[in-house]
């Protein structure tokens, strides 16, 4: 029996006004609890995969799946079923403080105070937000943003965390506790799939990476299996090479 949560079939997507494809026929499976990366250059596609994932915009063709629901026949299950991190400066209000700013988006899927007091209080941990959980948007910093805007991604409980560049502007410490929680993410069943131009912390943080190009599927595997000698950059680089 399959395990798959997320199915993407022969997906391609084309804009107006365009003179080429941004995705062409791209195709792969993702399971329930793997962490994947997604790489590629600037215009590889990996936006406009996650966005069609997140039902932001629609493919132009293909089918995809998430949790049992068709991206374009179901939207709104799609989006009940995932969480979703578009950059450091999606939406957050500066007047609310972390914990109004997530109780409000809690309070738009449906979710009891009581319910998110629960919720709230472990993500809090896990993600280290308790000193600045009653501090006015307005005043965070760089990494106390983009964990405000992960735990609200989350505090629904998705099956599914789809995020763009995580841990993009945060030092080390805040982007160490992103992943780290990444993984505990799949430590409680979730799938995560993550994007990002860290390619070390792809290669340390990801059960398999997928590798875009020009909108095309070039690799897809373990960190271990596509690198043939020294680092995932290494080979993204010796790989680039060859097709140009």
């Amino acid at each position: 029996m399959s395990n798959h949560i997320i199915k993407i079939q022969n997906i391609s997507k084309h804009f107006k006004g365009s003179d080429r494809w941004a995705l062409k026929d791209l195709s792969f499976n993702i399971e329930e609890g793997e962490i994947i990366g997604l790489i590629g250059e600037n215009g590889a596609g990996k936006s406009t995969t996650m966005r069609i994932m997140a039902t932001i915009m629609k493919p132009t063709s293909g089918r995809m799946e998430i949790a049992g629901y068709d991206v374009s026949a179901h939207p709104g299950d799609v989006r009940r079923a995932i969480g979703i991190l578009f950059g450091q400066n999606s939406g957050l209000y500066d007047r609310l403080s972390a914990r109004e700013n997530i109780l409000y988006y809690a309070n738009l899927n449906g979710l009891t105070d009581r319910k998110v007091d629960k919720e709230l209080s472990e993500i809090s941990e896990l993600l280290e937000m308790e000193d600045f959980l009653d501090t006015k948007a307005g005043a965070f910093s760089t990494g106390m943003r983009q964990k405000t805007l992960i735990a609200r991604a989350i505090i629904h409980n998705p099956k599914v965390l789809i995020l763009d560049e995580p841990a993009t502007g945060l030092d080390v410490t805040s982007s160490r506790n992103i992943y780290q929680f990444i993984k505990t993410c799949k430590e409680h069943k979730k799938t995560v799939l993550f994007s990002s131009h860290d390619l070390g912390a792809v290669e340390k943080n990801s059960d398999r990476v997928l590798i875009l190009h020009k909108g095309d599927l070039l690799a897809s595997g373990p960190p271990a299996e596509i690198i043939k000698e020294g680092s995932l950059e290494d080979q993204f680089v010796i790989m680039q090479e060859a097709i140009q």
